[in-house]
């Protein structure tokens, strides 16, 4: 077959719309799976802005006339203000998935599209109540590493990243994931939230870093799939290229063996995923580019 019948991946065509007020109701889902891996580990020592009451202290020179308590003041007829235990500012960490193999897609959008959405939802997320977002991206090279910011800043930076497209067909880096958790757990030196975004094909040896990472942080990972990378259509002969190594290979899809062992092959490599994440205790999110990406992940996680 003459390769001039191959055609390059359909233009990426975004995430689509992100309604505020469908990430507004992902924030329990995502504050209850921190708050079962990480039990008590947010607060800061010491006093200043929170939520709750540490102290009730007479008014010094230099407080802020906001935080006078009517009552306290009444009750002793000194002037009182109220003194609250600060939450600690939360870091969430996006391990982004940049592989060639990520510039797929049949149905509504590529793997890069659905990627792209995931980690700008959970960096809207993580921005909340004084936090910050950083990202550590893997598959086309060394990490590229964002470091965190918060507020409207730290999603600006967040786009621009995403906004630089996935690795060139050909760059492989079956490593890359396993050097992007290392990094991660050398990086975030404080408890956070660890969100993996990746199709995980041809990653290896992954289990053991985020095995650590899983001790010290609460950890998800959100894995992309495309639905011909399940099934392979009957079309006759096709040749086909692997994005993550540039080899060609052509076969008969039409042969009903060759369309049984693809998807066998496939479901094996998908259980042995799930199988691992089960064992590390990672809560797993699988997200499709032939569904409504935002609502999937909204059931998965509720």
């Amino acid at each position: 077959m003459s390769t001039a019948l191959l055609q390059p991946p359909v233009a990426r065509q975004g995430p689509g719309p992100i309604p505020q007020q469908l990430v507004d109701a992902l924030d329990v889902a995502v504050s209850a799976l921190i708050s079962r891996a990480l039990p008590g580990e947010r607060r800061a020592a010491g006093v200043g802005l929170g939520t709750e009451l540490a102290q009730i202290s007479p008014y010094e020179l230099g407080d802020d006339v906001r935080h006078i308590d009517p009552a306290a003041t009444a009750r002793t007829r000194q002037p009182h203000v109220r003194r609250h235990v600060p939450e600690r500012a939360l870091t969430t960490w996006l391990v982004l998935d940049l592989s060639p193999s990520m510039a797929f897609g049949t149905a509504r959008r590529l793997k890069a599209d659905v990627a792209e959405g995931a980690a700008l939802v959970f960096g809207r997320l993580g921005i909340r109540r004084a936090g910050s977002v950083g990202l550590v991206g893997f598959g086309a090279g060394d990490p590229h590493v964002l470091a965190p910011r918060g507020s409207k800043p730290g999603i600006v930076a967040l786009r621009r990243t995403l906004g630089q497209g996935v690795a060139p067909d050909g760059a492989q880096d079956p490593e890359g994931l396993a050097a992007a958790l290392r990094h991660v757990g050398r990086l975030a030196r404080q408890p956070g939230l660890v969100v993996v975004i990746s199709d995980f094909r041809d990653q290896r040896h992954w289990e053991r870093p985020l095995g650590s990472v899983r001790i010290r942080h609460a950890t998800l990972a959100v894995e992309i799939g495309d639905p011909r990378e399940a099934e392979l259509p009957a079309a006759g002969h096709l040749a086909l290229v692997d994005p993550e190594t540039g080899a060609r290979v052509e076969i008969d899809s039409s042969r009903r063996r060759v369309r049984e062992r693809f998807a066998a092959l496939e479901r094996e490599r998908r259980e042995r995923v799930a199988s691992e994440l089960r064992r590390l205790r990672v809560r797993q999110v699988t997200l499709s580019t032939g569904d409504d990406w935002l609502l999937s992940l909204g059931r998965q996680l509720r």
